[in-house]
């Protein structure tokens, strides 16, 4: 297992994820920009901190798992993979091309992408059973995360795995759930208007933690203590979509996006302004 990276390190992994991104959005599919941009730094703490995960070996039956519920975001993923060794970097330009892997949800061909996701409220469920496997493995039991969006807890197959969870005492299990605010068809809260995120899990008998979403430090005290916890952990974690854009951020327009030369150019000077100091040192460049 990998040593965890300082709190700087993963702000720098974070910007060279988003500009991934970009880069993606810049191809001729365009790409779900808002909802990848919302978790980056929620899949940079997961991956360059807390995951027992090997590169060199993916399918090692003893790693830590991740399911992406959400699958819109495979975007975030697959840069996160690029930066964490799983991918040649330079497989980000084939995004959506003909021939390529990186497809627009979570493609199982990857190393490091456990399920094809897309379909929204499957998740959960998936990660109930990897949960449960890796317990019947004996001995120290690895752990699987999975990361829902607040628009997908609409689903009910969702709470229907929450019970179940709770039932299993899946204690290697964490659900992080990214609360942006929005869903495809405009904000969360005024399509659907419901109960506290973290009240509802807490209501299911998660054991329930609140953070901020673009903290890696609070994200990685929270997969901390979610590790020290008896039954399933939710991670709740307020996030701004299309974080880092500048001219998209918090707004629901940027769900789905193709960046154009000029639109290329305003999000990656959104970017540079909130870069880390040394954060675009050897940034990412694709063709």
């Amino acid at each position: 297992m990998h040593e965890p990276a300082a709190r700087e390190q993963l702000a720098a992994r974070a910007h060279r994820v988003r500009e991934h991104i970009v880069e993606m959005c810049s191809g001729p599919e365009g790409g779900h920009l808002g909802g990848s941009m919302s978790c980056v730094e929620i899949l940079v703490a997961l991956f360059f901190h807390t995951m027992n995960v090997d590169p060199a070996d993916p399918g090692r039956a003893e790693r830590d798992m991740f399911v992406l519920s959400k699958g819109h975001a495979a975007m975030a993923l697959y840069a996160v993979l690029a930066e964490r060794g799983f991918i040649a970097p330079e497989e980000i330009g084939t995004f959506c091309r003909p021939g390529g892997r990186l497809a627009t949800h979570g493609n199982a061909a990857v190393p490091g992408v456990e399920f094809a996701t897309g379909s929204l409220g499957h998740g959960l469920a998936l990660a109930n059973g990897t949960a449960w496997a890796q317990r019947r493995r004996g001995g120290t039991p690895a752990r699987t995360y999975v990361l829902l969006g607040d628009g997908e807890l609409q689903e009910g197959s969702v709470w229907e795995a929450a019970q179940v969870s709770r039932a299993l005492n899946a204690g290697n299990l964490v659900a992080v759930i990214d609360v942006n605010g929005f869903q495809q068809t405009g904000a969360v809260g005024e399509v659907s208007p419901g109960a506290p995120v973290a009240d509802r899990w807490n209501g299911f008998g998660w054991h329930t933690v609140e953070v901020d979403g673009h903290d890696p430090a609070a994200l990685c005290a929270a997969f901390d203590e979610a590790a020290q916890t008896d039954g399933p952990t939710a991670v709740v974690c307020r996030t701004v979509k299309a974080q880092g854009t500048g001219v998209l951020a918090g707004r629901a327009v940027s769900h789905f996006v193709r960046l154009d030369t000029a639109k290329r150019a305003r999000v990656l000077a959104g970017l540079r302004q909130t870069a880390p100091p040394g954060g675009t040192k050897g940034a990412p460049r694709h063709a």
